[in-house]
């Protein structure tokens, strides 16, 4: 009996480094399952402002006619739309929306915005396309047609994703979700700044951005994407 005694006072240290072990095991699996779908450490690049200011009126006080909206106009609404997952940094920095990757056709009013996801498996990528269509919502004209979609090739549930933001139903139930809304606005925010006034929207050089409620039902009735 004494001799068994020793021998289990001696499995005791193993046993219980055993047990430490698997411990550890369990919560780094456990770590590894929440991040999943996560970038916790994306590439942040470089960015330029180059901007073009817009006179509206000529040398002789006249308002000018209407300037033909471009993608670069486009891009300055939404390239400081914070990331969901990295709330200090904007799509544009993360380059999950770039310039290139916006076409306007003024003949048929019709703005295409795609964006790339930081890794193929984001799980925030739904949300991003989200914060982009109400964003764009909220400040083109109400002529253009709204599309917004993974860049291809850019996400392993492309097909899904870009099917969910194209369903204007589902889109409109997601921001009656106060919870949600209150996320998408926190991104789209951006900074303080008032939303730049292009020549499209105004002949006044001194007219202020209107400022109003956003009606979800409202603005995806008029967005046909």
């Amino acid at each position: 009996r004494h001799a068994r005694a020793e021998h289990d006072r001696a499995k005791q240290p193993a046993l219980r480094q055993t047990r430490r072990g698997a411990a550890s095991s369990s919560r780094d699996a456990g770590a590894n399952m929440d991040d999943e779908g996560k970038n916790l450490n994306p590439e942040i690049y470089h960015t330029e402002r180059k901007r073009e200011v817009v006179d509206f009126r000529g040398d002789d006080g006249a308002a000018r006619p209407r300037d033909a909206l471009t993608p670069g106009e486009v891009f300055d609404l939404i390239r400081d739309v914070r990331d969901p997952e990295h709330e200090e940094t904007t799509l544009e920095a993360l380059r999950v929306a770039r310039e290139e990757h916006i076409t306007v056709d003024e003949a048929n009013p019709r703005v295409d915005v795609l964006f790339t996801p930081t890794i193929p498996h984001c799980s925030m990528a739904t949300l991003i396309g989200l914060c982009l269509s109400v964003k764009l919502l909220r400040c083109l004209p109400r002529r253009f047609k709204l599309r917004v979609a993974i860049a291809p090739g850019a996400h392993a549930s492309e097909a899904e994703i870009n099917k969910q933001l194209a369903d204007k139903e589902r889109v409109a139930a997601a921001l009656e979700n106060p919870h949600l809304l209150k996320v998408v606005n926190k991104c789209i925010a951006g900074h303080a700044k008032p939303e730049p006034v292009f020549a499209h929207d105004a002949a006044d050089a001194d007219a202020a951005a209107e400022v109003r409620a956003f009606d979800p039902l409202a603005a995806l009735a008029l967005a046909d994407y």
